[in-house]
């Protein structure tokens, strides 16, 4: 069983700003610290391209150079978006038991820490509508809990899916490592700033 944080990707075949990866429309792209240079490019654009809309008043006027006002929003607004969170699968059956829906975000993946020691309960999207719940010492988890025709169903042990959690928070760390050192080389007028954008965008904090 593998916990990956995954976002969500489209096809970038007409961006210039920097190199990316080819990729194909409503994928996911899982985040770790073992991408290339270019699918970290594809990352930084998604989440970028996540928060790239008119800002208000407050932020100031969107720049009118192409670089610059691509980044704005990622730079400026104050609660970021990344469309993704943190998949489940089996991988001895390829059977997929937790995929982030329509409208969720990694920026919500602490929600995992939710259902293990606070609410216990906690859904990740819709079209599929998965959702993991506690369970005694288990947590449940379900692909889609309103499928009509039944849904992949298993329960883990609350101690390996806090083994999972902490293992994909990792992976998701050494990704933001991973893209701090990429913006030095291709972005580095902006490089700071974007690399802490990227951290408010996967609610992680930086540490000295």
């Amino acid at each position: 069983m593998v916990m990956q944080p995954v976002l969500e990707i489209f096809a970038a075949d007409d961006f210039a700003l920097w190199p990316v990866g080819e990729h194909e429309s409503y994928g996911y792209l899982v985040l770790d610290g073992e991408l290339t240079p270019a699918e970290v490019g594809t990352a930084v654009m998604r989440i970028a391209d996540c928060n790239d809309f008119e800002p208000e008043e407050e932020h100031g006027p969107c720049p009118t150079d192409p670089l610059d006002a691509f980044l704005h929003g990622l730079l400026t607004l104050p609660n970021l978006f990344a469309a993704g969170g943190f998949r489940v699968t089996d991988t001895a059956t390829d059977t997929v038991f937790v995929e982030p829906g329509c409208c969720n975000g990694l920026e919500t993946w602490r929600d995992w820490r939710e259902v293990l020691d606070g609410t216990g309960c906690s859904y990740f999207g819709h079209d599929p509508s998965s959702v993991a719940e506690r369970v005694g010492d288990n947590v449940r988890l379900t692909l889609d809990a309103d499928a009509k025709g039944g849904s992949p169903v298993i329960e883990l042990p609350v101690d390996q899916m806090r083994t999972l959690v902490t293992g994909a928070e990792a992976d998701l760390r050494d990704f933001h490592s991973l893209a701090g050192t990429w913006a030095e080389k291709h972005l580095p007028t902006h490089a700071a700033a974007v690399t802490a954008a990227l951290a408010r965008a996967l609610d992680l904090e930086l540490t000295e």
